[in-house]
């Protein structure tokens, strides 16, 4: 390929890289607010968390984001530009994913913990933020380090509402060329590298965290003590 193919190519990637990280603290931040919504008291917030996880769940990434780009400006009168048009619409889908994750995670915490946590007298935000989530997020690394592959591979659709991704960037080099299976190995490759290099990162982070908690390769704890009496000390 030429110089310049080569800079399209590399654009692509930049636009996929961005639209990456964007969709990754979107759904992040969706994950988190909704799953713990779904474990709270209270059953009208346990009832919205899980309509919203439903719907997003039950829908297509691609015409969530048709939605997004070419509905809503009709509906609210206002244009997102396709960048914030796709982040919104990845990033509301894979949060809904994401936030069976949170949820599954919280649940799976020994009994015990809350309950320590409740005769230390501490409120249900403490528990959360002391007890629970310490012990549930390093559980929640491997499945959100597949989600996290899974909304990388959905940037591609974004293409379909003419974003230069990487996607959109290896047809129009293929377009030029004249060549279909040169093309798309490079492209084929190129997710391959960015999908690499994210479940390597992720694996540190999550042996990272485990240690923080006291668990070592595989999950098996090293430390006696229960993480709800390392809280109040």
């Amino acid at each position: 390929m030429t110089s310049g193919l080569w800079e399209l190519v590399l654009k692509g990637v930049w636009v996929t890289i961005q639209l990456l990280v964007l969709g990754t603290l979107l759904a992040t931040a969706v994950s988190f607010v909704v799953g713990i919504a779904r474990t709270h008291r209270l059953w009208i917030v346990r009832f919205l968390a899980g309509f919203y996880t439903e719907v997003f769940r039950g829908t297509s990434a691609l015409i969530m984001i048709f939605w997004v780009f070419f509905v809503l400006p009709i509906t609210f009168g206002w244009q997102l530009v396709p960048l914030w048009a796709a982040t919104l619409a990845l990033g509301l889908t894979y949060g809904a994913y994401g936030s069976e994750i949170v949820r599954g995670a919280l649940n799976a915490v020994d009994p015990a913990q809350r309950e320590g946590g409740i005769a230390l007298s501490f409120t249900p935000w403490q528990r959360m933020r002391l007890i629970l989530l310490p012990q549930a997020v390093p559980e929640m690394i491997p499945p959100f380090s597949n989600l996290l592959v899974e909304l990388l591979k959905g940037t591609a659709l974004v293409s379909i509402i003419g974003m230069g991704d990487l996607a959109f960037s290896g047809n129009l080099v293929r377009l030029a060329l004249q060549e279909s299976a040169g093309v798309y190995t490079y492209v084929l490759l190129i997710y391959f590298v960015i999908a690499f290099l994210l479940t390597r990162g992720m694996r540190g982070l999550e042996r990272k965290l485990k240690a923080g908690v006291g668990k070592g390769p595989g999950g098996a704890t090293r430390a006696p003590e229960p993480v709800v009496v390392e809280a109040v000390r």
